[in-house]
């Protein structure tokens, strides 16, 4: 796949155009978006990121277009896991909703560089060290294990990484509007918003180490991991406000992604075990027995997963709603004795 130096420019500069069109359209004027408004949004960039995907195989053959969408799926999969742990981060530090438009589009556009920064490094790596996918299967297979057994109870607001911040930081109790500072008393202090999207940003930096290694175990171009990266992350604070009350309905999202995150890593070692000449292993040549997973079969097992988890989650929280809902057994005995 060949992208040029003035390609890889303008997806830039059109991505930047989004961001920024986006901030002044919706978010520099605090305001909670209506469902309506953030449906619409949603479709439209999920029907963009649809579209660019048929674009890349009509232009540059199915395969890279198969790994694009294999890659967006897992990328917009990892990136709703994201959306829970932001909902618990807002209401940790009680983030009034007519500001979370802003934290939101701050967080998703330093996820973008930071990711962007991973993407570059993970290319370099490839390009020089083959070996790499060993050391790549192996962190998704650990990924997998911690994500398959991880919960979402604890709070990020009061965890370690925060309690370091504001013992250095001097923070405000209150909120002050959408400003990141206030002075009070002659004295500066950063406000418990400034104290959210640190918390994001640095939730970010976690969450890529998981979603890079992740991608590259799907495709090797560059390109692809950036516009799949950029296009899930497009249209997030939309979805955020969409399916905010069916994020604690997607109770085996966790799981489902383990699952993936387990079959990619899978995938990486056979593939380093393809690629690699590695010392008294097979003579040192390459292990050219190691099937290599075609993308079709990736494309569809990463989709049929997060359908399952999908269907399974709204299944087991509907049975629990009815349950809870459904009148107990003990209700009559009750009537009886206060008749």
């Amino acid at each position: 796949m060949e992208i040029t130096p003035l390609i890889w420019v303008i997806t830039i500069a059109v991505t930047i155009a989004f961001f920024v069109y986006e901030f002044f359209a919706h978010v520099r004027k605090p305001h909670e978006p209506s469902i309506g408004e953030s449906a619409r949004w949603s479709i439209f960039y999920i029907s963009l990121a649809l579209l660019f995907g048929v674009g890349i195989g009509m232009v540059s053959g199915w395969t890279y277009g198969g790994e694009y969408f294999a890659g967006y799926l897992t990328e917009k999969a990892l990136s709703i896991d994201n959306l829970f742990v932001f909902l618990i981060v807002m209401t940790g530090f009680a983030v009034p909703k007519i500001y979370q438009q802003k934290v939101l589009m701050i967080g998703i556009v330093i996820a973008l560089i930071l990711r962007g920064i991973f993407i570059a490094v993970g290319a370099t790596l490839i390009e020089n060290f083959s070996w790499i996918f060993y050391v790549f299967g192996a962190l998704l297979l650990f990924l997998a294990y911690r994500q398959a057994f991880s919960n979402h109870e604890s709070n990020p607001a009061n965890g370690r990484f925060m309690t370091f911040v504001r013992r250095h930081l001097p923070v405000s109790e209150e909120y002050n509007g959408d400003k990141l500072t206030v002075v009070q008393k002659g004295k500066r202090y950063v406000t418990p918003m400034l104290l959210t999207i640190i918390a994001i940003g640095f939730i970010d930096l976690v969450f890529a180490v998981d979603s890079i290694p992740a991608i590259y175990g799907l495709t090797d171009q560059a390109y692809i991991v950036f516009t799949a990266n950029a296009f899930a992350l497009m249209g997030l604070r939309q979805l955020y406000f969409l399916i905010g009350g069916l994020l604690e309905r997607l109770v085996y999202l966790a799981q489902g992604l383990a699952v993936i995150l387990a079959f990619i890593g899978v995938k990486l070692v056979l593939h380093a075990l393809h690629v690699n000449e590695v010392p008294f292993i097979n003579g040192g040549e390459p292990m050219l027995w190691a099937p290599e997973i075609p993308i079709w079969f990736s494309l569809l097992f990463i989709a049929a997963t997060i359908a399952v988890a999908t269907v399974a989650s709204l299944m087991k929280t509907r049975r629990h709603r009815n349950s809870v809902s459904s009148p107990t057994d003990s209700t009559p005995t009750i009537d009886k004795e206060h008749s």
